[in-house]
């Protein structure tokens, strides 16, 4: 008795999520755009101790960051965290069928046959899956770029509905989220405040209220980044 919840924890009763009337206001929400770099693990802590996302983002006294999906350890690009796990778990789920964009180097000329079967599906081990569009990017010699969108984010399915083809997938960088694109300016691990435009954008795909009012940002600059300076501990 006595307990406190936020708008991130979830209540189960007898292994039954229950559903809860909690929400973040427009004062507590908060939601930072931030360029993952490769090598960081989508994940609070590691027990090998590699880095994580979560390492570089700013701290919070009241609140919790809430990861919108995740990315694997080998592809970079842009993660979106909020302390709104409603709006979270609203922008992954499926229903809402939010695109995610990628920009993809794969090696060797593709055929036609291949991007024909990316786009009317192949069946992968959790079943059938497509690329909702693909547009070539360029690229020089034997690497090409493609950038294609998904509606999905099962664990690691744009490297493998590459894979499927017989392709191999050299970079994997996410350039958009629904309608907020990677920042050109955001340098990667480095971090930035949605505007108020990207926050409206969020609220209306998740179905949600967008009679909003952001968090106060970290510094007085809208669109100013952040970089978390890292020491490396000695050996």
């Amino acid at each position: 008795m006595g307990d406190r919840i936020t708008t991130t924890d979830r209540i189960a009763l007898d292994g039954r999520l229950l559903k809860t009337l909690i929400h973040a206001t427009p004062d507590e929400r908060r939601v930072i755009l931030y360029h993952k770099p490769e090598g960081e693990l989508t994940t609070r802590k590691d027990p090998e101790g590699r880095p994580t996302v979560f390492e570089s983002l700013p701290r919070l006294r009241r609140s919790r960051w809430v990861s919108v999906g995740r990315l694997d350890t080998n592809t970079s690009g842009l993660l979106l965290f909020t302390t709104d796990g409603e709006l979270a778990n609203r922008l992954m789920h499926p229903s809402h069928e939010i695109e995610r964009e990628y920009a993809v180097r794969v090696l060797g000329k593709i055929t036609d046959e291949q991007l024909a079967a990316l786009k009317t599906g192949v069946r992968l081990d959790d079943g059938m899956a497509k690329f909702d569009a693909i547009h070539e990017a360029g690229g020089e010699g034997a690497n090409h770029w493609y950038h294609v969108t998904i509606k999905e984010g099962r664990n690691r399915e744009v490297r493998r509905l590459w894979e499927a083809v017989g392709v191999t997938v050299s970079r994997l960088i996410r350039i958009r989220y629904g309608a907020i694109s990677l920042p050109r300016q955001l340098p990667r691990g480095a971090w930035r405040d949605a505007t108020e435009g990207e926050l409206v954008e969020l609220m209306t795909a998740a179905d949600l209220p967008v009679e909003v009012k952001t968090a106060a940002p970290a510094s007085p600059h809208r669109h100013r980044f952040h970089v978390r300076r890292k020491t490396r501990k000695a050996e």
